[in-house]
């Protein structure tokens, strides 16, 4: 069992890898630094409080880890390019798609007003739920759904995160994006993907840039019976 003291220094390191990825990645993604605001985000949000507890000594591994149901917790360093992308401010409205474990809405209520989350898994998404509450982050609202739907009513957003891999971003997705607003998704099929940044412009055009190659698992086209109970708002 790793003490206190052994996972803060795990984080300390987890931390400067990042910095160092940014820095070594930044021609291609435009970052070429963590944002202190980011980086305070992920020093906030305790990663192990998202594993199995047999998993909890990789918590702050730079890679991504099994969580059950074929999904997976991502790459730290891919969480903290995906939010700093997304430009966010405290005011900020996003949606994200993919619940997963609940790391990465733990750190986008660490940087914007409201998250709300919508998750095909309802095993998943009932357990990121209880961690959510357990930290006592109330400004995420979750949904079990299918994702490609996005959220309608709670439309329209100011960032939409996709943490799952399809062949095009839904079109129900790039219509709740307000004016302005960023989404960041990774882009393509099983073996090929890339992670893209769309930003909509103030008379609603889409214009997008590619950042670098991303291995995601598929976003699931539809909130199955057996995996998924009915929508459930917060």
């Amino acid at each position: 069992m790793m003490t206190d003291t052994t996972l803060s220094q795990a984080r300390a390191q987890l931390l400067r890898e990042i910095e160092r990825e940014f820095a070594y990645t930044g021609d291609m993604t435009g970052c070429p630094q963590l944002d202190a605001r980011v980086k305070a985000a992920l020093e906030a949000v305790p990663r192990e409080h998202f594993l199995p507890g047999h998993l909890h000594h990789q918590a702050y591994g730079n890679h991504p880890l099994p969580i059950g149901e074929g999904q997976t917790i991502s790459q730290p360093y891919i969480v903290a390019l995906m939010n700093q992308c997304l430009a966010l401010t405290p005011a900020s409205r996003v949606l994200e798609i993919g619940t997963g474990s609940g790391y990465q809405a733990a750190v986008l209520a660490h940087l914007a007003a409201e998250v709300y989350s919508v998750e095909t898994v309802a095993t998943l998404g009932a357990l990121a739920r209880e961690r959510l509450q357990a930290l006592g982050l109330d400004n995420v609202h979750l949904r079990i759904g299918n994702g490609r739907l996005g959220w309608p009513e709670a439309a329209p957003f100011d960032a939409i995160m996709v943490t799952a891999a399809s062949e095009r971003v839904p079109a129900a997705l790039l219509e709740q994006l307000a004016p302005q607003g960023r989404l960041i998704a990774p882009v393509g099929g099983s073996f090929s993907q890339e992670l893209v940044l769309y930003h909509k412009d103030a008379a609603g055009r889409l214009n997008s840039r590619t950042l670098l190659p991303v291995m995601f698992v598929p976003l699931i086209d539809t909130a199955s019976p057996d995996r998924a109970g009915p929508a459930a708002d917060d």
